[in-house]
């Protein structure tokens, strides 16, 4: 029988293809090996381990409780693996590598996409990936090793140990509006007069959107009654230019859309209370493997913020 010891890629990467095909003989095709042979792999690693790893169902093929603890084990490996290969092509070439990063909305446009454009100077070959999300998303995908550093706010009670967190700026918020708006160009503009707007705000527990609910609560207002909730920002300029709803975004975002004409067309409302939100970080894993592309974006990251 096959010993675990001795289990090669193609072992595990067969494992990773049958969870996502849920078919043995796709799996097997996209690997390049027969249909025997992959049902051998698979037979004998699960005799090894003394369970079966996938639940073999009419329409196809299942992880079973057992199997999803080992591919996610498996992932995890496999991305070692592929950390390693992509270091020593960076090492022969010495400009290119993959790098996958994480961040909320203002970070992302503001000072990642900079960051990038410098990087690329330099270095065209460099893979670089941007993943916009909620900071609660941003790092389980980093425990999950699917980024290579995150800018986000970890969760109250969050245990950082493992991380490595360098704190970043705090980030302002603006209402945007579109430039027909009943209040935009009004100065001062009471918090009261916009409780009667629709507004599309980001989901429920996001930190601009608690700190939009902050300001109200600490003015002893009710909070808007008409919300639509979502945390994309084609969605807020699509209700933005269909209507007279307001959107509250980081500044950054509404610096970024003025920079690139789409601002003609929004208006900052002018209100006497300041909007912020506590700092966001960059974040890395102590004991996640970084190439040397990652940590080129990921100090020139730094030296931006």
């Amino acid at each position: 029988m096959l010993s675990l010891s001795r289990l090669k890629p193609t072992h595990l990467k067969l494992l990773l293809r049958i969870a996502e095909t849920g078919k043995l003989q796709l799996a097997a095709d996209q690997l390049a090996i027969s249909q025997p042979a992959a049902s051998r792999i698979l037979a004998d690693i699960e005799a090894d381990i003394g369970a079966p790893i996938f639940e073999r169902l009419p329409r196809g093929m299942l992880p079973t409780e057992i199997g999803r603890s080992i591919l996610r084990r498996v992932g995890m490996i496999l991305a070692e693996f592929d950390g390693l290969e992509q270091e020593l092509g960076m090492l022969r070439s010495g400009q290119s590598g993959r790098v996958r990063i994480g961040a909320v909305t203002g970070p992302a446009v503001g000072y990642v996409v900079p960051a990038i454009a410098h990087i690329r100077e330099q270095s065209r070959d460099i893979d670089v990936t941007i993943h916009v999300a909620p900071s609660a998303e941003l790092i389980r995908g980093l425990e999950e090793r699917h980024f290579d550093f995150i800018i986000a706010r970890p969760p109250p009670g969050y245990d950082t140990t493992d991380l490595e967190m360098n704190p970043a700026r705090t980030e302002r918020v603006v209402l945007l509006v579109n430039n027909q708006h009943p209040l935009a160009g009004k100065p001062a503009c009471a918090l009261s007069d916009l409780r009667q707007y629709e507004w599309v705000m980001q989901e429920r527990g996001a930190p601009i959107r608690q700190a939009v609910e902050n300001v109200f609560r600490t003015s002893d207002l009710p909070l808007p009654d008409q919300v639509s909730n979502s945390s994309s920002l084609l969605v807020a300029l699509t209700m933005l230019a269909a209507g007279n709803a307001i959107t509250p975004q980081a500044q950054e975002v509404a610096d970024l859309l003025g920079a690139n004409g789409i601002g003609a067309r929004l208006a900052v409302l002018d209100i006497a209370q300041t909007i912020s939100v506590e700092p966001y970080f960059i974040i890395r894993h102590r004991h996640h493997a970084s190439t040397a592309a990652v940590m080129r974006v990921y100090q020139r990251v730094l030296e931006i913020l």
